[in-house]
């Protein structure tokens, strides 16, 4: 009874997660469209932060219960599940153009952190608060790139008849981080509990059922964005997520305290650094990601969960 009660919560607190981080995109988005801030831009910043709020509020949240292993799961997890399934899954569906600099400029950064990320857990086993230092350094040098495109490519405001007034937009954004917050919480304790029930580990949970839950808001957002014809959102929500959940998500938390990283998560980190370098390869040539990289990339999830499975 225990454990179906504990199912139960895990699944209100992701429906809370999906919601709030639902909410909090529309609002902020809308509030950024209203001071003509690029597509690209807002898939970077905005919508990603956005999607990324239950990582960050699950993560951090994690680290102070003392779930370290879902802390570094649940980011490492996600990075990969955001580029192997939901660019899979999103590509699959529909062919999605990249620009040019998220292919020259940020897929690379992104790689880049992650060797980083990688370099800090291997050499210390763990993320101190001069690496949460470092981490968050990068941070700024990310958001000041990203200041200097929005300004360099700042567009009208168009307004239309269906926008949103903008109290609306600010409303919104505060319900859905709010509802994020508390969702973290209940999810945080419902796997923890699941875990220790029935007997797998927190790394485990934290690479597959959490990462899952926290990257639902990625998966609907690409999906959605890609669909509706807005593919600047949707590889800029993905690649922009990887970039905010590293730096900001695991730079924050190993301000707070020291962030365990298991000797396990260097296979994980080596594996999500494989699926940014895959995501290079597909889209340097045609610079977009078609059917067969979707394909492709839904397989070598299935192998990287079938590797856990056996672990």
């Amino acid at each position: 009874m225990e454990m179906v009660i504990q199912l139960l919560l895990l699944a209100l607190g992701f429906f809370m997660l999906v919601k709030g981080a639902d909410w909090f995109v529309d609002g902020s988005s809308g509030i950024a469209d209203k001071l003509g801030v690029p597509q690209l831009v807002i898939g970077l910043t905005i919508v990603a932060m956005g999607t990324s709020a239950p990582e960050a509020a699950v993560s951090i949240t994690a680290a102070l219960k003392g779930s370290a292993e879902i802390t570094i799961g649940n980011i490492v997890g996600s990075n990969i599940l955001n580029i192997l399934i939901i660019l899979g899954i999103t590509s699959a569906i529909v062919s999605v153009a990249v620009a040019k600099s998220t292919i020259r400029y940020e897929i690379p950064w992104m790689l880049f952190i992650t060797a980083v990320l990688l370099a800090l857990g291997y050499t210390g086993n763990q993320v101190s608060f001069m690496e949460g230092v470092i981490l968050w350094v990068l941070f700024l040098m990310y958001l000041g790139y990203l200041f200097v495109m929005a300004m360099r490519d700042k567009q009208e405001v168009v307004e239309t008849e269906e926008a949103k007034p903008f109290w609306k937009l600010v409303f919104l954004s505060i319900v859905g981080l709010v509802l994020i917050v508390l969702g973290s919480d209940v999810t945080v304790d419902a796997a923890t509990a699941i875990a220790k029930a029935a007997g797998l580990s927190e790394r485990f949970i934290g690479l597959t059922i959490v990462a899952l839950g926290t990257s639902l808001p990625e998966l609907f957002t690409s999906v959605s964005a890609a669909i509706k014809g807005k593919a600047d959102i949707a590889i800029g929500n993905i690649v922009g997520s990887n970039i905010f959940n590293i730096l900001f998500v695991v730079g924050t938390a190993g301000l707070i305290l020291p962030v365990e990283f298991a000797p396990n998560f260097v296979i994980d980190t080596a594996v999500a650094i494989g699926a940014g370098v895959l995501l290079l390869v597909c889209v340097a040539g045609k610079k977009k990601l078609i059917r067969s990289h979707g394909i492709i990339m839904l397989v070598c999830y299935a192998a990287y969960f079938a590797y856990l499975m056996m672990g």
